[in-house]
């Protein structure tokens, strides 16, 4: 899944802040999601959020570190 679909880039854009934090945070090792061209897109779209004001911080408290 490293290549970027249209369909990958759709999923990501559809997530909040949170959402991909969380997914970053309590994935395992070597996620899919996180290689690649998709992995790249996957932290430049949070970057986005947190530069257009999304909570960070309180995403992470409001996750935790615990599933």
């Amino acid at each position: 899944m490293s290549a970027l679909t249209a369909e990958n880039k759709a999923h990501i854009d559809s997530l909040s802040y949170e959402q991909l934090l969380s997914r970053v945070r309590f994935a395992p090792a070597g996620d899919v999601w996180f290689q690649g061209e998709t992995g790249g897109y996957w932290l430049k779209r949070m970057k986005e959020l947190r530069d257009q004001g999304a909570d960070h911080v309180g995403a992470s408290k409001s996750i935790g570190w615990e599933r």
